[in-house]
């Protein structure tokens, strides 16, 4: 087994560790130390720190940051803490759950995790709720959200860029025919939206774009307030063009009344290792803001200075 190259610039876990233990200590909680470190390690050293920590203390870190933090602040060191596929898992098991139930968290992760990345969030779902995912989303969803969101939490797409034109043409007009008939549950377009490969899929829609002359998303706007509708175009858009669906996500997140914070808090924590360079240029583009001064007017304190410090992450 490889050991992980931590680089020389960065404390060893051990040492890591140890300053965490002191930002526990006494009577406050030095959480600028704790953003300090955290927030300026990436997965394989994080996990390092985790097991690390409970070698030398005996405790579980996550269980520790727990009793110590508070509030939106504590939820974004405890998710960030989490492994990839650890978090992904939490945030599926959360949205199932009646007082936090969301459709929406369940497709994101469905869709805009790789296929397998997904497979190893399922493999961590059985591991801590000793259940399927699968099984606890068909068992709290119903309807047309069921017949949709079951598939898309248990696909394995090809991950390729090879793409059969000819499949794009015909699948291109089977959409058309069924959303021409406003039959938007229809099986065909749900195997289509839940098996093809995001390749494909980009074809197929550009396909349908060409043939028919509108963008698939705007003949899926029948009824604005219909639900599954709204569900059915970030599906696609979500396969499609990821950083426009998460822009779309922290726009509506940071412009509401009243900030979303647990949006803001998963976009951040889920993508700043993945594509989040990307997402700040597309919000940046949409809304002539850069996304950290758009966090930065609408948070404050330790959860703004740990939510600044995860969008400069990139680098890592």
């Amino acid at each position: 087994m490889a050991t992980l190259q931590v680089p020389s610039s960065v404390p060893s876990a051990d040492e890591d560790c140890e300053q965490l233990r002191k930002a526990f200590a006494g009577w406050g909680t030095n959480e600028a130390l704790i953003i300090q470190i955290l927030a300026h390690r990436n997965a394989p050293q994080r996990k390092l720190i985790r097991e690390v920590y409970a070698a030398t203390y005996g405790e579980d870190l996550l269980k520790d940051l727990d009793a110590e933090l508070s509030s939106d602040f504590q939820r974004t060191v405890l998710l960030w803490t989490l492994d990839p596929a650890e978090r992904d898992a939490f945030l599926a098991n959360e949205a199932t759950k009646r007082l936090t139930a969301s459709n929406w968290v369940i497709m994101e992760i469905a869709c805009t995790r790789s296929s397998q990345d997904l497979f190893k969030a399922r493999r961590a779902y059985h591991a801590r709720y000793k259940r399927s995912l699968e099984e606890d989303v068909a068992y709290h969803t119903t309807g047309d959200f069921r017949k949709l969101l079951v598939p898309l939490v248990t696909a394995f797409r090809y991950e390729g860029d090879e793409v059969n034109m000819m499949l794009a043409k015909s699948e291109a007009k089977t959409l058309h025919e069924k959303i021409s008939d406003k039959a938007y549950n229809d099986e065909e377009i749900i195997r289509i939206l839940t098996t093809r490969s995001k390749a494909q899929l980009n074809a197929t829609l550009n396909q349908y774009n060409n043939q028919f002359g509108n963008a698939i998303n705007k003949n899926l706007k029948d009824d604005p307030k219909d639900e599954f509708l709204a569900l059915l175009r970030a599906t696609i858009k979500c396969l499609t063009s990821t950083e426009k669906y998460y822009e779309k996500v922290l726009r509506l997140a940071i412009n509401k009344l009243g900030t979303d914070e647990w949006a803001l808090t998963r976009v951040v924590t889920t993508r700043a290792e993945v594509d989040l360079q990307h997402v700040k240029e597309e919000y940046h583009k949409r809304n002539s803001v850069p996304l950290d001064r758009a966090i930065a007017g609408d948070t404050s304190g330790d959860y703004e200075k740990m939510l600044l410090a995860l969008t400069g992450h990139g680098n890592l």
